[in-house]
């Protein structure tokens, strides 16, 4: 899908694609039936088709590149990953950046450690099923399914809710570690007459927010990820299935140069009912009622050259976010504006109580780096 005209967006702005070529239409043909096989599903977190373009040359995973899909919107773990469990497009299952607002449990929230932003853990009853009311992808699935996950976040509660008709499986020990495991579990698949196993590996997503996208830990870091991955082929040559590997999203990198405090704009941070939630590339704005005209000249003139300021519900409704029916709180989700960051341009705000982490390698925008992610099939 081309980008829909008449809609402000930052320069070069991939849309997601939810009909072929993106996560969402993948995860659905995952779904499909494939009696007697074993699909193995490998989600690197943060490996951007830029990334495999440019440091990849010789590597197992570029050797087995089909081509590049689109990520989700906004391009994040929380929006992305939780569509490769749920088969949900964003706008369904309305988990819309690393911070989301949700006044029910007290404003903004952080949705997969499930604290508040500023503040402690959330302990609400019947916390994680009136926030996550979806069913899972598992529970779809016809056969047995595995997901195999890094221990310390393998049964927290927004895994033991997003897993439900799946067995979990934790490991450590990196990316060998992930690969003993998944090699135990797509054995096991194989004895059980075939089945469905989601993998996750979070650490090169850990090493570009800290040191960079294009940074030799990074790419070292890489480097294991193929080996892992070739050692997957070589011992699970013969099972009979397929193995597909992907990402959540790619990398930009940011600088303090190029960095909006909203703090050094109290007129305009003034017109907001709450600080700013979502992703330092993708944020969005609660403008307060009868100020949106005033909010939008201002915001237009501060941030000109630096991001794009939309009306969310235009986002929504131009199909952003992916296909409905839409969430139910989607609305409250988006705010009244969004800010969508310009090339290298990031936002950043300030709550008490909150320490702000520095972020090298950032994501969750439009741009071409952080939206295309790599399309690697290989049977097994």
């Amino acid at each position: 899908m081309t980008n829909p005209p008449d809609l402000p967006l930052p320069r070069e702005a991939v849309w997601p694609r939810h009909d072929t070529d993106g996560l969402l239409p993948l995860m659905a043909s995952l779904a499909a039936p494939a009696p007697g096989r074993v699909r193995v599903f490998l989600l690197i977190d943060g490996l951007g088709d830029h990334f495999l373009r440019r440091f990849g040359a010789g590597s197992a995973l570029a050797a087995h590149r089909q081509g590049r899909i689109t990520s989700v919107f906004p391009s994040t773990t929380s929006a992305a990953v939780t569509t490769t469990m749920t088969g949900l497009s964003p706008a369904q299952h309305g988990l819309t950046g690393w911070f989301i607002r949700d006044r029910r449990f007290g404003g903004l929230i952080a949705p997969l450690p499930l604290c508040r932003r500023g503040g402690g853990p959330l302990a609400v009853l019947r916390l994680a099923q009136r926030l996550f009311p979806y069913r899972t992808l598992y529970q779809r699935l016809d056969g047995p399914s595995l997901v195999v996950s890094p221990r310390e976040i393998a049964w927290s509660r927004f895994s033991k809710r997003h897993c439900r008709g799946a067995r979990i499986v934790g490991y450590g020990g990196g990316a060998e570690g992930l690969a003993d495991a998944v090699i135990d579990g797509a054995r096991r698949l194989r004895e059980a007459g075939g089945g469905y196993l989601h993998a996750y590996y979070p650490t090169f997503d850990s090493l570009c927010h800290q040191y960079g996208s294009a940074s030799p830990e990074a790419v070292e870091e890489f480097r294991r990820v193929d080996a892992a991955f070739a050692r997957l082929l070589e011992q699970l040559r013969g099972l009979g299935g397929e193995m597909v590997v992907t990402a959540d999203h790619g990398f930009t990198d940011a600088s303090d140069e190029r960095t909006v405090d909203m703090d050094g704009h109290p007129r305009l941070a003034a017109m907001l009912e709450c600080p700013l939630w979502g992703e330092r590339r993708a944020a969005f704005c609660a403008v307060r009622k009868g100020r949106e005209a005033e909010f939008e000249a201002a915001a237009t003139e501060v941030f000109a050259g630096k991001a794009a300021v939309a009306r969310s519900r235009d986002l929504v409704r131009a199909g952003l976010f992916g296909p409905g029916p839409v969430n139910a709180r989607l609305a409250e989700r988006t705010g009244t504006h969004t800010l969508l960051m310009e090339p290298g341009w990031t936002v950043v705000d300030s709550v008490p109580g909150e320490r702000r982490h520095r972020m090298i390698g950032v994501h969750g925008g439009l741009s071409p780096e952080e939206m295309w992610i790599p399309l690697i099939r290989a049977g097994l």
